[in-house]
């Protein structure tokens, strides 16, 4: 019966970048589960081998590339996926990233569009999909924000504040499409993904942030998935606003990027 409620039979999920990383992880376990899956990025090559891991599981999968930060594209998605599956049942906000870079560096319209990429996106998917969430009977939103959202470090004042902003931005609309709509966010650590290989590549980087990660190890997009898995499914019914943090103990930056003091 518990086994159960970690199922996502015939349920649909649209995944944000999802050509490889995080959201291939997250696309893929959801299918395991039993969900259809709509992904989208930019990477046509990439999106095939996320949607060929999907179809292996049985579930259908639509694939929209996209440059998801032009205006229109995420309206776009949510009625791709309404079109073709009829229904949306979660949303996986999981577009994001800004290159570390310390403060001095960062201009204004950098830092604007740090924002804009990381949470004006998500909030834009989700009112474009509230409609269809709203109809579900497990409507869920997450949100994948980072642990740099909750923890101070140089050379994240742009990356670190855009993420707390989603972890806030999560905490509002907990309250504000509760009850029908469920809303979390996960807070990743370090993730080895390939977005991530300057580091795993180093050795002397992968020694450091391992040595200050206590689980000592880096985190895998099965991790996230797996996380991600549960927020969706029926056995989080009444967990809402909450942020999941996975990230192997770490409770601070476990690299150090360098920049001097001014």
């Amino acid at each position: 019966m518990a086994f159960e409620q970690f199922k996502l039979t015939d349920h649909v999920a649209i995944v944000t970048a999802a050509g490889r990383g995080i959201g291939a992880g997250i696309a893929t376990t959801f299918a395991e589960a039993g969900a259809d899956i709509v992904i989208a990025a930019r990477s046509a090559e990439q999106l095939a081998e996320t949607a060929a891991a999907v179809e292996r599981f049985g579930r259908r999968c639509l694939v929209v590339q996209a440059n998801l930060a032009e205006p229109g594209a995420l309206e776009d998605l949510a009625a791709a996926a309404v079109a073709e599956f009829g229904r949306i049942d979660s949303v996986v906000n999981n577009l994001g990233g800004t290159f570390p870079a310390a403060f001095a560096d960062v201009s204004r319209a950098k830092f604007e569009r740090a924002i804009s990429f990381n949470v004006g996106t998500a909030y834009e998917l989700t009112q474009a999909s509230l409609p269809h969430l709203l109809e579900s009977p497990n409507g869920s939103v997450i949100n994948i924000a980072s642990v740099a959202g909750s923890m101070a470090g140089r050379a994240m004042s742009s990356y670190g504040t855009a993420k707390a902003a989603m972890i806030s931005l999560t905490r509002q609309l907990a309250q504000e499409l509760a009850p029908k709509v469920r809303v979390n966010a996960i807070a990743p650590g370090f993730i080895e993904t390939q977005a991530t290989e300057l580091v795993t590549t180093s050795d002397e980087m992968r020694e450091t942030a391992i040595s200050n990660t206590p689980m000592r190890r880096f985190g895998l997009p099965s991790d996230i998935g797996n996380a991600a898995l549960y927020l969706a499914s029926p056995a989080a019914s009444f967990v809402t606003g909450v942020l999941l943090p996975v990230h192997g103990g770490a409770e601070g930056p476990v690299l150090d990027f360098g920049t001097p003091d001014l």
